[in-house]
């Protein structure tokens, strides 16, 4: 298993700057992220693709995953979502996937994540909901297949899709081996799914992690490894179990004022946990 960053720690700064700060830290891979600043797919040209990935090569870094989750670029986190009850606005989303697979390809990465569904709006029930969701994400899958990329979702509290049993009822109507889970610890802990349980019982889909704490609360919001209340010696022996040797990716989005010294000490928290997995 190797650490990766995600840049969206870095919403301050250009791509190649991220890129190289991440590098300087001690990772081994970076998380990018298709959005606004970094690599909004919609106007990001295959110029600057490669530019990306020269620098990014010559970092020595690799890239963990493309998060397609986030759209600041049009709304915010979540919109517009695979669920918006208006059929133009939705399909804003599916473009955004589409795109963001033809550039993981071109960027090397393995998989891109998306978010579960999006937040049930609009007088929508979770049955149309659902049908809506798994319509314009097998319409992404075709297109992931096409470009032999992963297409991961990613379950997120007060989202339509937010726990295992929610996920596991997705997956069960899903038919494609481009479909998996970015299974985020924060996020199945935030919901009380029992996270060495939950890693043993969805490792059959999971294909990327992202790492975070929590307090103890369990609100969502992103904290820096060990100074909250996830139990990451459990969760590393959990994930050892599985047998799972891909990425776990740092996501630590709320700490834009210093993603250096975040990203700094989650490493030194997180090696030894690494080491003895």
């Amino acid at each position: 298993m190797r650490l990766a960053y995600s840049s969206n720690a870095y919403m301050l700064v250009s791509i190649a700057e991220a890129v190289q700060r991440i590098a300087g830290l001690g990772y081994s891979g970076i998380e990018l992220m298709a959005d606004t600043p970094h690599a909004w797919p919609a106007t990001t040209t295959d110029a600057q693709i490669d530019e990306i990935r020269a620098v990014v090569e010559s970092n020595r870094l690799s890239v963990s995953n493309i998060n397609a989750f986030m759209m600041n670029a049009v709304q915010d986190f979540w919109h517009p979502s695979w669920i918006e009850p208006d059929a133009d606005y939705r399909r804003r989303r599916v473009e955004h996937t589409l795109a963001a697979l033809t550039m993981a390809r071109k960027l090397g990465a393995p998989c891109i994540t998306t978010e579960p569904g999006g937040p049930l709006e609009g007088g929508m029930t979770r049955a149309r909901a659902m049908d809506t969701f798994v319509e314009g994400l097998n319409e992404a899958l075709a297109h992931a297949e096409r470009e032999g990329i992963l297409l991961l979702v990613e379950p997120e509290p007060d989202l339509l899709i937010e726990n295992a049993e929610q996920f596991l009822e997705l997956a069960q109507r899903i038919d494609s081996p481009a479909f998996g889970l970015n299974f985020d610890i924060g996020h199945f802990y935030c919901v009380g799914d029992p996270l060495p349980e939950t890693i043993e019982r969805l490792r059959a889909y999971t294909r990327h992690y992202h790492l975070e704490d929590i307090a103890v609360t369990r609100v969502h919001e992103h904290l820096v490894p060990g100074t909250g209340a996830i139990d990451f010696a459990g969760v590393m022996d959990a994930i050892r179990r599985t047998g799972y040797k891909g990425w776990l990716t740092v996501e630590l989005y709320p700490y834009q004022d210093d993603p250096d010294g975040a990203g700094a000490a989650a490493l030194e928290y997180l090696q030894p946990h690494l080491r003895s997995a």
